[in-house]
């Protein structure tokens, strides 16, 4: 008898920690687990607004996947997917290389929306992937040098579409990083922007009034225009356009308005709803006994209304019912049923301040950023116990380099 195959598409927070459970609970030589990935990297996407702002060290963000992962249990291959034939029960790359399945999950990323806005796709830098953020990083450096030189103001004005979760954590990075790199540089800070822009008319929609009153505070105290109940309705290479009517001068715009599910979900043959795919209780492809989905691809129906959201804390609870629950299938049990439980929300505003609500608790300020520093050492927990927290605390990695040589762009 042939040992079952097990595939799994993406190592982000579902895809390793799926792994992780397989690999506690699968007896030797049970099954052949891959997982496929197209970095060799896993990047921490709750901290992404570091690597975009560089007040991260490059190694902080990002953990090599191999090192992860337990090689006589789960191997690790790196490549692209092309697409999947389900009546093969196979995975094609772009490298032309096949992998055959018994039993697959598919947890692949988000992508950036941006509503057809003109000039967003193109000139916009997206909090999308490690990737990403380090040209807004490096963006950010040409952007200083290129004032040194034609004292622009339009160089030094940076804005932020979004002041939701992640628009917020982008601008309180900013905050930390503009004033060092305007020392670096001898620019005074008074000569620099920072615009939020948002088009509800709060910050933090969905926050409870308190968050929302102390977070506007803060970024106000700090220097940052704020511009709520304001849209975008263009951006050009040096102009953002505004449904006020204002024609805001700046080279930079990094877009957190808004994600959707990966676009190659939509090549497969699969029922997809606002681009993710339907799953059932025991997160299955709905319809099917033989394919699994979490995370940011799959669409999980709290009730009949309202599904969950693609958030971190989604992908990481379902992959712990996942993985036992590939493993039941393997074994001919029962299926567990999912389950969410909300455990709270904390939205960093650089290091020294965030608010949220935790087990119910209402908190912000200083107490609120060290929990999220916890928050983020439990994934690191989860993913390699109290070996991989004490090594990411000591992983100091180089400095962020704050020197760019201008090219005028």
């Amino acid at each position: 008898m042939k040992t079952p195959k097990v595939v799994i598409l993406g190592a982000g927070y579902g895809g390793l920690v799926t792994s992780r459970q397989l690999e506690k609970t699968l007896r030797s030589g049970e099954a052949e687990v891959t997982l496929i990935n197209k970095h060799d990297y896993h990047y921490i996407s709750t901290q992404l607004h570091k690597t975009g702002a560089g007040t991260a060290a490059d190694e902080k963000i990002t953990l090599h996947i191999p090192d992860l992962l337990q090689a006589n249990k789960v191997q690790f291959k790196k490549g692209t997917i092309e697409n999947v034939d389900f009546n093969s029960k196979r995975v094609l790359l772009e490298s032309g290389e096949k992998v055959d399945y018994d039993y697959l999950l598919i947890c692949l990323g988000f992508e950036v929306d941006t509503f057809g806005i003109p000039g967003v796709e193109e000139n916009a830098f997206k909090i999308r992937s490690f990737r990403t953020t380090k040209a807004i990083y490096n963006h950010i450096l040409r952007q200083f040098a290129a004032y040194k030189e034609d004292r622009d103001p339009s160089r030094l004005t940076f804005a932020v579409a979004g002041a939701g979760f992640t628009g917020i954590e982008m601008v309180g990075e900013l905050l930390e990083a503009i004033p060092k790199l305007c020392k670096t540089y001898d620019i005074p800070v008074n000569e620099t922007r920072i615009v939020n822009i948002e088009a509800s008319q709060t910050v933090l929609p969905g926050f409870d009034n308190e968050a929302i009153e102390f977070t506007t505070n803060y970024v106000k105290k700090h220097g940052v225009e704020l511009m709520t109940g304001t849209k975008i309705l263009e951006c050009s290479p040096t102009t953002i356009t505004l449904d006020n009517g204002e024609e805001l001068p700046a080279r930079t715009l990094i877009w957190s308005g808004g994600v959707r599910g990966n676009t190659l979900l939509e090549k497969l043959a699969l029922p997809i709803t606002k681009g993710r795919i339907p799953v059932d209780q025991h997160l299955r492809v709905m319809g099917m006994e033989d394919v699994f989905c979490i995370g940011d691809a799959a669409m999980f129906m709290k009730n009949d209304d309202t599904a969950l959201p693609p958030t971190a804390q989604v992908a990481i609870q379902q992959a712990e019912v996942c993985g036992p629950n590939i493993i039941s299938s393997l074994r001919g049990e029962p299926l567990k049923v999912f389950e969410y439980h909300h455990k709270g929300t904390v939205a960093s505003i650089g290091n020294k301040a965030a608010v949220g609500k935790v087990f119910g608790l209402k908190i912000s300020g200083l107490f609120a950023a060290l929990m999220k520093q916890v928050i983020e050492a439990r994934y690191l927990f989860v993913l390699g116990g109290p070996k991989l927290i004490v090594k990411q605390f000591f992983k100091f990695g180089k400095p962020q380099s704050k020197i760019a040589i201008s090219n005028q762009k």
